[in-house]
């Protein structure tokens, strides 16, 4: 057989006697959400290898980072099963594997500069990425194997279905407000707020017209928007993003976003 036809595996075994670790790691959603075509549908784990030089050249390639395809492709390099659609994937399941394989790299120690929300003074602290805590999937899907969910609003009484967003849906939407702030030159109003809801919402009373429910999203009461908002936050499978903190200035202990910076995925 010419080494042409051996695999780069084989001959890191063969030659080395090393093979790249393989990790079973939790997905928060069990694979509930994930059609039967899907071969994350059902699951509880999801296999991935340990992250290697070959993943470094994916995360230092300027035009992955001018796309904002990095993660994507990140973990696509590193899933087991190339037939997942790692676009499809909801966010957290794909926060879930991002974690994981910065811990298969560089370990679970995460140093950084962390602001007090107490006496907002920087100082740097040491987290353990592997006690971020995995929020499951506790509500049923509408249908089996669907990711589509429902909703009541209190003040209107609507009943809304509606999705948790996937890696795909992140990108437009961020793709449309950039595209937005181009055009207003940064002047104009953000719809942070109306254009997530939109990506969210499926449907709202059996209508699914996206202009309606476009329309409707913007004359939603206030009440209504930040309690679904509230609903889909505490019920949104994947890590729970927020550590606990001393500060060593003031001495207060405090819950913060875990900051994620350049130096996630490139520690000093």
């Amino acid at each position: 057989m010419s080494t042409e036809n051996i695999s780069t595996q084989n001959l890191t075994k063969e030659k080395f006697d090393w093979e790249v670790p393989i990790e079973a790691v939790p997905i928060p959603s069990r694979g509930a959400v994930y059609p039967a075509t899907s071969s994350l549908c059902g699951k509880d784990l999801v296999e991935i290898k340990a992250m290697t030089a070959q993943e470094e050249d994916i995360l230092s390639s300027q035009a992955l980072i001018r796309q904002g395809t990095v993660i994507t492709q990140l973990i696509r390099s590193c899933m087991i099963d190339k037939s997942v659609d790692v676009d499809q994937m909801l966010i957290g399941d794909r926060n879930a594997l991002m974690i994981s394989i910065r811990i298969t790299g560089y370990g679970s120690s995460y140093k950084v500069d962390a602001l007090c929300p107490s006496c907002s003074q920087k100082s740097s602290q040491d987290f353990d990425l592997g006690n971020l805590e995995i929020k499951r999937l506790k509500i049923d899907p509408v249908s089996k194997g669907e990711n589509l969910f429902e909703f009541k609003l209190p003040v209107t009484g609507k009943t809304v279905q509606f999705k948790f967003l996937t890696g795909r849906d992140e990108n437009e939407r961020s793709t449309l407000l950039d595209r937005s702030k181009k055009i207003t030159g940064g002047a104009g109003i953000e719809r942070n707020i109306t254009t997530k809801l939109e990506y969210h919402i499926i449907s709202v009373e059996g209508i699914s017209d996206r202009n309606a429910v476009s329309q409707f999203v913007s004359k939603m009461p206030a009440r209504d928007s930040r309690s679904i908002r509230k609903y889909i936050t505490e019920n949104e499978p994947g890590m729970k993003m927020s550590v606990d903190m001393q500060c060593p200035h003031c001495g207060s202990v405090s819950e913060v976003a875990l900051p994620i910076g350049a130096n996630f995925f490139w520690p000093n």
